[in-house]
Formats: structure tokens, C-alpha cells, sequence
């Protein structure tokens, strides 16, 4: 891949858009390169950065599968899962903590019943 256009933020021209535009039109990048790149400037840090693709080349969304549903549906119960007592623990587990609230805090669930 070679050097690619850089375009100020709001100033891509027609035919160009990032992933979520893609995603919002039911498009996928599709294995393209980058085509450009928006830089969207910043007071403190380094310029904002945002990836363009060709909508020309853009495919189609894969559509969901039953497959697909049920590996997101276990992949989701795996991240509320507590790995300690191994209860859904009905929201997504804290990576800081690593297993869910009365597994890390005990003696707080015991004062308040």
C-alpha cells in the first residue's frame, strides 16, 4: 500500500466513507485498502484520524446465520459469566475485577442483606 490522500476533516470528496458510514448503508470494506484518510486537528494531541474506503468497492453485509447468532449469544454469556462461583451475573463482567460484584466485594453483599 502506497502513500494515501490525507483530506481535512469534512472535506473528503463524494464516493469516499469510513467503516460506520459503510455500515450504516449495509456495506463492508471488503478486503479493500485505504483509499484516503480524514484529519480532523486537535489542540493538545495529533490530529484525529479516520479511515476512508471506496463505496464503489464496498460489498454487501454478510446477513446473519443461526450459526453466527448462537456464537454471539454464547460469546456474550461467556463475558457474564463469573469465573469464580461460574453464575450469569446478568451484566458484563469488569475486566478490572475479573469476576462479578459479590465474588470481589463479599463482605459488602453480607452487610447489606
Amino acid at each position: 500500500m502506497g502513500a494515501v490522500p490525507v483530506y481535512r476533516w469534512h472535506l473528503a470528496p463524494d464516493g469516499l466513507a469510513t467503516r460506520r458510514q459503510l455500515r450504516a448503508a449495509g456495506l463492508r470494506p471488503g478486503g479493500q485498502d485505504v483509499a484516503a484518510q480524514l484529519e480532523r486537528p486537535r489542540r493538545r494531541r495529533g490530529p484525529l484520524v479516520a479511515y476512508l474506503y471506496r463505496v464503489d468497492l464496498a460489498l454487501p453485509v454478510r446477513p446473519m446465520t443461526p450459526a453466527r447468532w448462537a456464537a454471539l449469544a454464547r460469546a456474550n454469556l461467556a463475558r457474564r459469566t463469573c469465573p469464580r462461583c461460574r453464575a450469569d451475573a446478568g451484566y458484563v463482567i469488569p475486566p478490572s475485577l475479573g469476576m462479578c460484584g459479590g465474588c470481589a466485594y463479599p463482605d459488602d453483599e453480607a452487610a447489606a442483606a
